[in-house]
C-alpha cells in the first residue's frame, strides 16, 4: 500500500519558501479524493462524476450489511485498520482547526467525510465485542484490475472477536468513534452520543480480549500487518476517550500504561496509521514532535503560542512559527516545491502524476463505457497503456518520489503511484491551517528579522554566555498546571513540570525528588529510592540550554520537585549521583 510519511529530519527548519501555494484548493480537492474513496451507494449530491455504486453485497455471504466504508488506496479491498486511523485523523483535523476549515467553506464536506466511515463502524460492529475488520483480500483483489462498480473478486468479510482478538483495530477504532464524537457534538449530538457508545464498547473489547489483529486475520499481514502491537492503538484510544467525555478513569488507565506499553522513553522518529507512540508519549512530547509528522507540527504549533511557549528540542529552541514555516515546507514540496517540480497530489496545478495506480481513475466511467470490463481485460485494455488516466482523481496523494527525489509516473509502479486514504487524512487539517494563515495568497506572514517567529510580548535573550555565581544551580524548575477537571466531587489536576538546564556545561545523570506526590508521573524513569526519578532512556543529557518535560496528575496541592542531590543532602541522605558539570 502506498504511504506517504512526511519525516522532519529532511529539511532545516529555517527553510524560507519563495513560492506561494492555494491551499484552499488543495483542502478541496484532499476531501474529494475521499467522495472518490467511496464504497456503498452513493448520494444524490456525489460530487466525483466517474463514480458510481458498489460493493452492495458487502457483508451478504456472514449475514451482516457492511455496505458502505472507504477503499483503501488503488485497490478494493476496505482494511479497517488504515480506515480507522483516516478517520481518526480526519476528525482530529476539524477539533483542532474547525474555524479554519469552516472558512474555506469546506466544514459540511469534512464531516462527510468522517460520517462516511463512522456510518461504516457502526454497521461492523454489530456486537459489543465483534469488529468487523476487512472486506476482500489483497491477493484476489490484485489479480483483477477492474471497477469497482464491475467488481468479480471474492468479497469475504473478516472480523475479531473475544476467540480471535484485534485489540490494534478494535483500539484504533475506537479512537477514530471517541474523536469523531468530539467532532460532532456541536451540530449532531444525539449522532455524537452514538459515536462515544461505540467507542466505549470498542475500548473495552480491545483492553479486555487482547492480541494483534494481523493473527486473527492472517490476509492482512501483507499489505498493513501490525508492526508496532497494539500498546499504543490502546493508549491512543484512552487518550482519546478521556478527551470525549473528560473521566479520569480514561486518564489514569494511559498514565498508568504508558511505561509498560512503551508510551514513554521512545525516541519516536514516526506517526502513522500502525504506530501513534508519538502522541501518547505525554512527557516525552518535546522530543518526540521534533521527527513527527507537518500535521502534527502544525497542531502543536498552536498549542505552543496559545500558551506563549517555546519548543525545546535537544538541539536547541524553536519558536512556533518555525514549526509552521517548517510544516509549510512540508506541504509545499508536496504540492510541487521539489526537484520534479510536480504536484504529487493528483489535480493540483498543472503538473501531476497522470499514470496513478488506482483501477476507478485508469479505466473510463460506467456512463461512458457501460459494458462491464472484466477482471483480466482490464490488465490488457488498462492497465498497461501508456497514455493518462481517463479520470482525475483529484486529491489524491500518491506514494511520492524516493529518497533522491527519483519519480517514475508509471502505473505498475504502485510504490510510488497509488495514494492511500491514509495518506491524505493527516493533510486536511494541514491545508486548512496554512490556508487561513496565508490569507489565500499561499504566502505566512513573515519578515526578514528572525524577531518574527517569537510569540507576542516576548523578549529575545540576551545571547551572551551567562555567568553564574558559585551557589546557583544551573537547573531550574518551572511548575505549571496544563488541566483541572471534577471526577466524583474531586477535584484533580494536571501538572507540567519543564526541567532547563540554564548551564554552560551538559548535566547527565540527574536525579528529581518529588515531596507530596501522590498521583503517578508520566515521562520519567522511577528509581530505587521513594519519590525519587531520572531522566527517561532516550535523554542521556542534558545539554546547555535544553529542556524537556514530564507530567503527573494528582489531587490536591501540586508536589515540590527539586534537585535529588540537594534534597537528599539537605535532609541528611548521601546519593552517589553521577551528576556532572
Amino acid at each position: 500500500m502506498a504511504s506517504f510519511i512526511i519525516k522532519c529530519a529532511v529539511f532545516s527548519l529555517c527553510m524560507m519558501m519563495v513560492a506561494g501555494f492555494d491551499y484552499r484548493v488543495a483542502l478541496e480537492k484532499s476531501l474529494l479524493f475521499f467522495e472518490a474513496q467511496r464504497s456503498g451507494k452513493l448520494p444524490a449530491d456525489h460530487r466525483v462524476v466517474w463514480r458510481g455504486d458498489s460493493g452492495l453485497r458487502d457483508g451478504f455471504l456472514e449475514g451482516v450489511d457492511l455496505v458502505g466504508g472507504y477503499y483503501d488506496a488503488g485497490d478494493h479491498v476496505k482494511f479497517g485498520l488504515p480506515m480507522a486511523y483516516a478517520v481518526t485523523m480526519l476528525s482530529w483535523g476539524v477539533i483542532e482547526f474547525e474555524k479554519e476549515i469552516s472558512e474555506s467553506n469546506q466544514l459540511e464536506h469534512a464531516l462527510d467525510a468522517i460520517k462516511w466511515g463512522t456510518d461504516y463502524f457502526i454497521k461492523a460492529h454489530n456486537q459489543p465485542n465483534t469488529l468487523w475488520g476487512q472486506v476482500g483480500d489483497g491477493d484476489s483483489d490484485h489479480y483483477c484490475w477492474e471497477r469497482a462498480e464491475d467488481m468479480s473478486t471474492p468479497r469475504n468479510a473478516y472480523k475479531v472477536d473475544a476467540e480471535h482478538p484485534g485489540s490494534d483495530i478494535a483500539g484504533e477504532t475506537a479512537a477514530a468513534m471517541a474523536a469523531a464524537s468530539i467532532a460532532f457534538k456541536p451540530y449532531n449530538s444525539s449522532y455524537s452520543q452514538l459515536l462515544l457508545l461505540h467507542a466505549r464498547q470498542l475500548f473495552y473489547f480491545a483492553d479486555t480480549f487482547r492480541g494483534r489483529y494481523d493473527e486473527s486475520i492472517p490476509s492482512v499481514r501483507a499489505y498493513y500487518p501490525s508492526g508496532s502491537g497494539y500498546y499504543d492503538e490502546l493508549l491512543w484510544a484512552a487518550a482519546w476517550l478521556f478527551e470525549a467525555t473528560n473521566e479520569q478513569d480514561y486518564l489514569k488507565y494511559t498514565i498508568e500504561n504508558s511505561e509498560s506499553m512503551g508510551g514513554t522513553g521512545w525516541a519516536v522518529r514516526e506517526f502513522s496509521w500502525d504506530n501513534k507512540r508519538v502522541v501518547v508519549c505525554g512527557g516525552v512530547e518535546q522530543h518526540a514532535v521534533c521527527f513527527a509528522s507537518a500535521f502534527l507540527l502544525a497542531i502543536y504549533s498552536k498549542y505552543l503560542t496559545m500558551g506563549n511557549a517555546k519548543l525545546y528540542c535537544p538541539d536547541g529552541e524553536t519558536q512556533p512559527m518555525e514549526l509552521i514555516t517548517f510544516a509549510q515546507s512540508q506541504a509545499d514540496y508536496i504540492l510541487g516545491k521539489n526537484p520534479k517540480a510536480m504536484s504529487y497530489m493528483i489535480g493540483y496545478q498543472d503538473k501531476y502524476p497522470v499514470r496513478a495506480h488506482h483501477r476507478g481513475a485508469s479505466i473510463p466511467s460506467v456512463s461512458i463505457l457501460a459494458p462491464p470490463v472484466g477482471c483480466n481485460e482490464g490488465y490488457e485494455k488498462w492497465y498497461n497503456r501508456q497514455q493518462g488516466n481517463p479520470n482525475v482523481v483529484d486529491g489524491a496523494l500518491v506514494g511520492g518520489p524516493n529518497q533522491k527525489d527519483e519519480f517514475n509516473d508509471q502505473r505498475n509502479n504502485y510504490e510510488q503511484t497509488e495514494p492511500a486514504i491514509a495518506g491524505a487524512a493527516p493533510l486536511v487539517g494541514l491545508f486548512a491551517k496554512l490556508s487561513s494563515l496565508s490569507g489565500g495568497s499561499g504566502y505566512l506572514p513573515r519578515d526578514s528579522s528572525p524577531k518574527h517567529y517569537e510569540p507576542n510580548g516576548y523578549q529575545p535573550r540576551d545571547s551572551s554566555p551567562k555567568q553564574f555565581e558559585p551557589n546557583e544551580h544551573p537547573v531550574e524548575i518551572l511548575h505549571s498546571i496544563t488541566k483541572v477537571w471534577k471526577h466524583q466531587g474531586v477535584e484533580y489536576y494536571r501538572h507540567k513540570v519543564n526541567i532547563k538546564n540554564s548551564g554552560g556545561k551538559p548535566i547527565s545523570g540527574l536525579k528529581l525528588a518529588m515531596e507530596n506526590l501522590s498521583g503517578t508521573v508520566w515521562g520519567l524513569t522511577p528509581t530505587s529510592e521513594k519519590n525519587v526519578y531520572q531522566l527517561p532512556s532516550w535523554l542521556k543529557s542534558l545539554k546547555p540550554g535544553s529542556q524537556f518535560s514530564f507530567v503527573y496528575v494528582q489531587e490536591g496541592p501540586q508536589a515540590k520537585v527539586q534537585n535529588a542531590v540537594e534534597f537528599l543532602q539537605m535532609i541528611g541522605v548521601y546519593l552517589d549521583a553521577d551528576l556532572r558539570l
